[in-house]
């Protein structure tokens, strides 16, 4: 999704085009012995992935810094169907990726609302799919393989002292050139999309849970401008319990996340049975993903403060709502991985889908960030932020120990950039 930015600069833009990177140009090397060479000989590495990221993690300091895609690299996707598992490139975007399991027999556990991204990136961010009982991306994960500062290659095993930093690393300890993941019989979802209802409808103890509870993956959207859920989006595997959602009525046509947009873009929806990596994602992959103009934000709290950091949101409404395209809303499983935005507890995930427009935007996000500093809120890292090191340090424990092991694997810090080290340094 990075691209060639045209007129007055060349140097390369991110998907969303809010940031310019530093580097004059990216480097796409073609082979993995070109990119050893290219890791060792360069004073700086960052890897680009999809250009999905709305902030500096991915640029470089200067323009000399080596700024890398793996677009080049062979496309790996290997399937061992007895073991069930895949290994994946660097390179590779869920679409493809899924696609190509599907075949296969086999399926992965969660997709991404994007099937655009690539896996590497945003296994690497923390990012996630939907449901009380689907962690992220990264708890696939069983074995990362990376080019370290010197070129050479490593690998870090699940079990092994440092598997908790390599998955979700930021990109801090090594280029990542493969993941090797979990997979398990392939499964069919439907999805149902339903009218919204009253938020006053969730304030009571344990609406919240019945209502994530209802399918396998549940999204509730909103614009803020009333106090009002404006669509439910219920995924339900075809293997598991019917949906039953008494909220409100369901609805016939398709439907986009930000009301007034095509639904052709998203995935089919009525309750239509289909293959799982036709259904999990909201978007298809053939068409731009979300809004296309946008910057976006996301911050997850611990689920058992859902009704009261709702209700904070709620009272900022009015600042929220003047920048916003869509918020959604949704619940993820807590994993093991020290920078998971949900490491060690069951989170509620607030993602909000801004306009362009980055004054308008800073001020809902500052808003947002007042509303969620009582409920311990952590940031999704390639969205848009802007809290401190010292908010980091208190909402992620193992932030601490995360920067003394990607200190050992990069002592020169090689891979690192002026926004990894407020990240880990302050």
């Amino acid at each position: 999704m990075a691209k060639e930015a045209q007129g007055e600069s060349s140097r390369p833009v991110n998907w969303a085009g809010n940031i310019r990177y530093t580097a004059e140009h990216v480097h796409r090397p073609a082979s993995p012995d070109a990119l050893r060479t290219l890791v060792a000989g360069s004073r700086q590495v960052r890897v680009l992935g999809s250009g999905h990221t709305f902030n500096r993690l991915a640029d470089t300091d200067t323009t000399r810094g080596a700024l890398v895609s793996l677009a080049g690299l062979p496309h790996v996707t290997e399937v061992d169907t007895a073991a069930r598992t895949v290994r994946v490139g660097g390179g590779v975007r869920y679409a493809e990726l899924a696609a190509h399991v599907h075949r296969h027999g086999l399926a992965l556990a969660a997709m991404a609302s994007l099937p655009h991204i690539s896996v590497a990136g945003a296994v690497a961010t923390g990012s996630h799919g939907s449901g009380d009982t689907t962690p992220p991306l990264s708890a696939a994960v069983r074995e990362v393989e990376l080019v370290t500062a010197d070129g050479s290659p490593a690998v870090v095993r699940r079990g092994e002292p440092d598997f908790a930093a390599a998955v979700v690393s930021l990109g801090a300890l090594g280029v990542v050139t493969a993941l090797t993941l979990d997979l398990e019989p392939a499964y069919e979802v439907e999805s149902h999309v339903f009218d919204g209802f009253p938020m006053a409808d969730l304030d009571t103890d344990g609406a919240v849970a019945a209502v994530t509870g209802s399918a396998s993956s549940v999204s509730l959207f909103t614009d803020w401008r009333t106090p009002r859920w404006t669509q439910v989006w219920l995924k339900r595997r075809c293997d598991g319990p019917e949906v039953r959602f008494p909220w409100s009525a369901p609805v016939t046509e398709q439907r986009h996340p930000v009301l007034g947009r095509a639904g052709a873009n998203c995935t089919a929806q009525g309750g239509l049975p289909g293959p799982w990596h036709e259904r999990l994602p909201h978007f298809r992959p053939q068409f731009t993903p979300s809004s296309g103009a946008e910057l976006q934000s996301e911050y997850l709290v611990p689920r058992t403060e859902a009704r009261p950091a709702l209700a904070a949101l709620a009272e900022a409404g009015q600042t929220v709502a003047a920048a916003l395209q869509v918020c959604e809303v949704r619940t993820v499983a807590g994993d093991d991985q020290w920078l998971s935005p949900a490491y060690g507890r069951d989170s509620l995930a607030v993602h909000f889908t801004w306009t362009p427009e980055l004054p308008l935007a800073g001020e809902a996000v500052a808003a947002v960030e007042e509303a969620l500093a009582p409920f311990a809120a952590r940031p999704h890292w390639g969205k848009v932020f802007t809290v401190s090191h010292r908010w980091l340090r208190d909402v992620h424990p193992r932030l601490t120990d995360f920067a003394r092991v990607a200190s050992r694997w990069d002592a020169g810090g090689k891979f690192r950039n002026d926004f990894l080290r407020t990240v880990l340094e302050g």
